[in-house]
């Protein structure tokens, strides 16, 4: 798709993104198809498995190392930014989900709260502090746009989603009263984007995902939003187009978040009793 330099003039800086599957490198390739300049950042563990620094030579970008969830990372990534973009920027990415909990296979009725703990402190926390150290260091031009990806298991109740669920009730929570003083303050916009399960690194280690995938396209009058999908969408969000548009979760799913029952799902509950009988 052409972005007609939709983000030309902008800079920015994007958390998260990991290899070519993940919803963070294809918005970081839509934004720079678009013209903007940005920054990447994620955590050096995931670094060292990633193949960010293609991206970033891709991009013309810099790869700033940092731990989302400690102060200091945040900071340097952020200063950094700033030098080498020549000035504040006009956009960040909040791209970041984890859970040891979801991993090990432990259920929600029997978590392991230190395993809770850092799903909460690395999926939701760490864009506070992200939005925090942003709003200290005034990094972010007015108008500026800030997004974090969400999943509707934050209002629904998913099978197997576990303690992420919780984590991303708490992102969109962040967005909505950390919105509200960036915008009265900086005339700063925050949402977040509830997106279709995408089969990232990430979403793909969620047991039963393959038929959670194909639930939601049976159930989703447009069909699921792919990853590249959401990169537009975020493309979007990003520009001069969308100033008024704040403290949002916004449902890009195809449709999802607002069915009960579609004809393709209903078709295929009931091939299931008849190949019982």
């Amino acid at each position: 798709m052409i972005h007609n330099q939709l983000l030309k003039g902008k800079k920015g800086i994007i958390f998260g993104a990991l290899n070519d599957k993940s919803i963070a490198w294809k918005i970081a390739e839509r934004a720079f198809e678009a013209g903007a300049e940005f920054t990447l950042s994620n955590a050096p563990v995931a670094l060292r498995f990633g193949e960010i620094n293609d991206l970033a030579d891709k991009c013309s970008s810099k790869v700033i190392p940092a731990d989302a969830t400690n102060m200091g990372d945040i900071e340097t990534v952020f200063s950094e930014s700033m030098e080498f973009l020549g000035g504040k920027v006009d956009f960040v990415l909040h791209s970041i989900g984890m859970s040891l909990n979801v991993r090990k296979g432990n259920v929600y009725n029997d978590l392991n709260y230190n395993y809770f703990q850092k799903t909460l402190e690395v999926s939701a926390l760490s864009f506070h502090k992200i939005l925090q150290t942003a709003f200290k260091m005034d990094a972010i031009n007015e108008w500026g746009s800030v997004l974090a990806l969400s999943y509707v298991a934050a209002q629904r109740t998913l099978y197997g989603y576990n303690d992420m669920a919780d984590a991303k009730a708490l992102l969109e929570s962040i967005a909505r009263s950390f919105g509200y003083i960036y915008g009265r303050e900086r005339k700063v916009r925050v949402n977040t984007i509830s997106q279709s399960p995408t089969p990232t690194t990430a979403g793909s280690g969620v047991k039963g995902f393959g038929s959670l995938l194909d639930f939601t396209e049976r159930m989703s009058p447009l069909g699921n939003a792919t990853a590249d999908d959401c990169a537009d969408y975020s493309i979007t969000l990003f520009s001069d187009l969308t100033r008024k548009v704040t403290m949002q979760n916004l449902f890009h799913d195809g449709g999802f978040s607002s069915m009960g029952m579609s004809l393709r799902a209903m078709t295929q509950y009931d091939k299931s009793f008849k190949v019982k009988e």
